[in-house]
């Protein structure tokens, strides 16, 4: 799938976001194609589930009221069946796997009690956007959309994501965020280029909302700049790891005591040999 993605040019944001960060890793995923069996942190686990938990909230409320007990349970059963197929490969740290159950619970609770009665005028959840960024669509941007509304009060178009960060934004930081802009550009070829885009981050850790929009001329630059990074990506010559505590990449090298060789070889020998087999 990476390769097939890097023939047609289609980027992400966390594909943008892996070379900025880790370009070897980058490297390994996208251009070798090697996937690697690293241990999941539990922070993405508890993003994962609470994110299928919101979702699943917003498909019921749109036929029934859903309680607050209802919802907790559906999580408490996603966030079970998740551990258990995990079989042991979630990395917990900053507390155990019951702590970090509680604190998708309280996420969960303070957004339900902070939105209800949930009677936004949804128009996707989980909307797939691909979209080109020049005129020619040599270079596309694929994303989800965590949900879609639409505000018939003032007639914009609201993107929802949800963040379970420990941390919230600074204003300024939401203000130069390049994932929801980008889909901002997505939704203007979709409903036309004259409509108007709400940008919403609901920071869960906080229970707090903050809100951003673009003008025409920051998107403009947002096209230019990403192209630019992309142009960068596929003129590439030096792959360097970043080599920080946080690369899930970096940290596997330094447990197994591998470098990117190391990796590289067993990888296409593991293939090899499958082919032989077959």
């Amino acid at each position: 799938m990476a390769k097939k993605e890097r023939e047609e040019g289609v980027y992400s944001h966390s594909r943008l976001w892996l070379y900025e960060n880790c370009p070897e890793f980058y490297k390994l995923k996208y251009i070798d194609g090697v996937e690697l069996d690293l241990p999941v942190h539990s922070a993405l686990v508890l993003g994962s589930v609470v994110h299928e938990a919101l979702e699943w909230l917003y498909y019921q409320v749109k036929n029934r009221i859903v309680e607050i007990d209802e919802l907790i349970e559906y999580f408490g059963e996603r966030w079970k069946m998740t551990v258990e197929e995990a079989q042991g490969c979630i990395r917990f740290e900053n507390g155990d796997e019951q702590n970090s159950f509680n604190k998708g619970v309280k996420f969960l609770v303070d957004y339900y009690m902070r939105h209800k009665p949930f009677n936004q005028k949804v128009l996707a959840i989980e909307r797939k956007v691909i979209f080109p960024l020049d005129e020619t669509g040599k270079y596309k941007i694929q994303g989800y959309i965590d949900r879609l509304d639409f505000n018939e009060n003032d007639g914009v178009y609201e993107v929802h994501d949800y963040k379970t960060n420990a941390y919230p934004k600074k204003q300024e930081e939401v203000d130069a965020d390049r994932q929801l802009a980008l889909y901002h550009i997505g939704l203007k070829e979709i409903y036309g280029s004259d409509i108007k885009v709400r940008l919403i981050w609901h920071f869960l850790s906080h229970n707090l909302d903050m809100i951003s929009q673009r003008t025409e001329e920051e998107l403009d630059k947002l096209k230019t700049d990403t192209i630019k990074l992309i142009k960068e990506i596929e003129s590439a010559a030096d792959w360097p790891a970043c080599g920080k505590k946080f690369c899930d990449w970096c940290d596997f090298k330094r447990i197994h005591k591998l470098d990117y060789e190391d990796v590289l070889r067993v990888f296409k020998e593991k293939q090899e040999k499958e082919i032989h087999e077959s």
